[in-house]
């Protein structure tokens, strides 16, 4: 296990270079994303195991993700809490080298084509994704859900971090975020598939090929918020989500009727008020899980994070090929116990021995483990 403090900052997002075996990236909020500026930090894994800061960058409000540019191996896009998107470079300092400003409010996550790979997504409080391109000034696409409302119950990420409330006080309390996008990943099979989750517990599927983007839409989490989705690098039908319910569900989109085709005979619709059934659940976490991400190595195993201050592997032994039997298997493989804080995010290294994965939080801390001997 290798750590590394961002000293005064908490930790929101960890993601390896796509370019180097050695090279991390970690996006950072002052007092804990609340207020206060953020700071971007690259990371170097030196070859006598220590951890060591190559370069930081700081900004006027919090950080809460990033992702490396998959053209350039110098380049960097962050998610800010004032609604901007900032691209870095690590040969410039102080300063980023491109900036957009089209979002009203914070941007939580920022996700870039691992196909086209000349563009990449964002999703925000205002309840728009947007598609960029590093050569644009403006956006190219902008998504906004189906504001149709499902469901009653959701709690707001505010909320749901505060572990000395109960479970169910948590979610008594009125909500604003439930048209809040926490999450909007492009598929790692299809240049113009995305997935995205959010307040509401709607995860939704949007082909930007078509005239209606929004292919799907359906209640993942009993109504409750929906923090986290991730595509299965291996199988192209296959999600994973997480939410408050502190619960992580494996789907098959296969099982879930469309939206252009309402006649659908799938086992459940997806307008149902408590949603389709999953492929699979993995229940543990003591509180919500913040993030959840499938292995680049092992199609069956997953990372998450959760504000029960863990990282959790799990091994996910579903066959979608009997996928009507709903068999639930597999489990909990191993916990992360070193953070003392919310953790927050996560990512597998695509490089070297299978397993090894770095996890950041609000202890101000970085970790880099291998996940196969928790």
């Amino acid at each position: 296990m290798l750590a590394f403090r961002t000293k005064g900052y908490n930790g929101y997002g960890v993601q390896y270079s796509p370019f180097y075996d050695n090279k991390l990236a970690v996006s950072t909020a002052a007092n804990y994303g609340l207020v206060g500026n953020g700071r971007l930090f690259i990371l170097n894994i030196e070859p006598g195991g220590q951890i060591v800061g190559q370069g930081s960058w700081e900004t006027q409000d919090g950080l809460f993700d990033l992702a490396w540019s998959e053209i350039h191996e110098n380049q960097c896009v962050v998610a800010s809490g004032d609604g901007s998107i900032k691209l870095f470079d690590i040969m410039v300092p102080q300063f980023p080298i491109l900036q957009w400003k089209e979002h009203e409010r914070e941007v939580f996550s920022v996700n870039w084509n691992l196909v086209d790979k000349t563009n990449f997504v964002t999703s925000s409080w205002d309840g728009m994704i947007k598609i960029w391109s590093h050569q644009r000034a403006e956006s190219m696409y902008t998504l906004r859900p189906n504001s149709t409302d499902f469901t009653t119950k959701s709690a707001p990420i505010s909320q749901t971090a505060k572990p000395l409330l109960s479970f169910q006080q948590q979610h008594q309390q009125a909500s604003n975020t439930k048209h809040c996008i926490y999450s909007a990943q492009f598929s790692p099979h299809s240049p113009s598939m995305l997935v995205s989750c959010n307040g509401s517990s709607q995860v939704q599927i949007w082909d930007l090929r078509t005239a209606h983007p929004l292919q799907m839409q359906f209640i993942s989490h009993n109504g409750l918020e929906t923090l986290s989705v991730d595509w299965n690098k291996y199988k192209s039908t296959v999600i994973a989500s997480a939410g408050t319910d502190k619960s992580i569900r494996v789907w098959d989109l296969r099982m879930i009727s469309k939206i252009d085709q309402p006649h659908s005979h799938s086992p459940m619709p997806s307008q149902h008020q408590r949603g389709p059934s999953p492929l699979n659940e993995f229940l543990g976490h003591e509180f919500a899980v913040r993030k959840v991400q499938w292995s680049p190595h092992d199609s069956k195993e997953l990372i998450s994070t959760s504000y029960d201050m863990t990282a959790r592997i799990w091994r996910d032994e579903s066959d979608e090929r009997a996928r009507f039997l709903n068999t639930k298997t597999g489990g909990m493989k191993g916990i992360f116990g070193r953070h003392k804080e919310f953790v927050i995010g996560c990512d597998y290294s695509l490089w070297g021995e299978p397993g090894w994965c770095a996890t950041t939080g609000w202890d101000e801390m970085v970790y880099v483990w291998d996940s196969k001997r928790v």
